[in-house]
């Protein structure tokens, strides 16, 4: 299957297009460019060619030839949607519905979008499903639910669209991420054998490995149309549900002598836990089994086999609000995240 990726420059685009092709597909990457400055290791046996360009600007003519759209482009994550809200509006809500709607009309049948399981914000349910009454308390995650309104009622005959709600995500990726807790909580362990947190970690959270991001979604893009048509799926197992305070406790088991500490909450009141028994249960060949544990053991190798330093995992480009902000300092992009020419 011929696969426009788009954010395939991105942390989980990295991985997914080695994922997508090793199972046979061609992949032609899309992505603005903005974190491409952070590398972190090498890990990659072919990067798929990508077309440089904001996903605002994608033409009809750019998408003729595609079997299948997996969009994963967006201003990501939620500090730096709360930053700037109206730019998040403008590329994760307008941005991606124009995309969609360009896709279906050259004829490209399945669109499978990254959603969030951000998305139920605030759960009065003990564990909540795809079918849960949502909360989303963040621009970010809105933008995630507003697409998903959209894009549903685009579904017929000629346009599946799938709705990927992926638990927050870690694990290494050579385009790496320290913005996200397994993956912060590690790099802090490694580099000061102390995690200090300002939250008492009582919140839960959904966990998923970035590989089983990758390999859902490669499930779904291998599913039979009717059972991933109009669909929504929560990414993740059943077992990946945490507090902080657990996720702080394995990341300090997995790097010895690392201590922890807790303060009080910090205001975030986002706490969920999630059922992922339908995307086990129906979509064929996916199952998600790695473990927190097991991507903080990942990220240590690899920070062991690359002697990570301080510097190294402070800098400005393996944290997202970070890099955006240097490029706007820097006036490579403008007040709208075009790169001014």
């Amino acid at each position: 299957m011929k696969i426009l990726l788009t954010g395939s420059d991105g942390y989980i685009g990295t991985q997914m297009s080695q994922v997508l092709m090793n199972r046979g597909h061609e992949v032609i990457g899309l992505d603005a460019g903005f974190y491409r400055e952070g590398w972190l290791y090498n890990d990659v046996a072919t990067l798929p060619q990508v077309i440089t360009k904001d996903t605002r600007d994608i033409t009809e003519e750019d998408l003729k030839g595609f079997d299948a759209v997996i969009s994963l482009a967006d201003l990501s994550n939620d500090p730096l949607g709360q930053t700037n809200p109206e730019n998040t509006y403008a590329i994760n809500h307008t941005g991606i519905m124009e995309l969609a709607r360009k896709a279906k009309k050259v004829g490209i049948k399945r669109f499978v979008y990254s959603s969030s399981c951000s998305i139920y914000g605030i759960a009065t349910e003990s564990f909540v499903n795809e079918e849960s009454v949502v909360n989303p308390q963040t621009a970010y995650a809105k933008c995630k639910y507003l697409v998903e309104q959209d894009l549903s009622k685009m579904a017929d005959e000629s346009f599946s669209p799938t709705f990927m709600r992926n638990a927050t995500v870690y694990g290494p990726s050579p385009r790496m991420r320290f913005d996200l807790v397994v993956n912060n909580l590690s790099g802090l362990a490694y580099t000061e054998n102390e995690i200090k947190m300002t939250s008492d970690g009582t919140p839960w959270r959904p966990l998923v490995h970035v590989l089983d991001v990758c390999e859902a979604f490669a499930a779904v893009i291998e599913a039979p149309i009717e059972i991933i048509h109009n669909q929504i799926f929560n990414v993740g197992n059943n077992n990946g549900n945490y507090t902080i305070k657990q996720v702080a406790e394995i990341v300090a088991g997995v790097f010895t002598g690392c201590t922890t500490s807790f303060g009080n909450s910090d205001g975030d009141t986002r706490s969920y836990r999630v059922s992922f028994d339908k995307i086990t249960n129906t979509l064929p060949g996916f199952k998600s089994t790695r473990s927190v544990k097991d991507g903080a053991e990942d990220l240590k190798k690899v920070f062991e086999s690359i002697k990570m330093t301080k510097e190294m995992f402070s800098f400005r480009a393996f944290t997202r609000l970070k890099a955006l902000n240097y490029l706007s300092e820097t006036k490579q992009i403008d007040d709208k995240f075009f790169w001014i020419k």
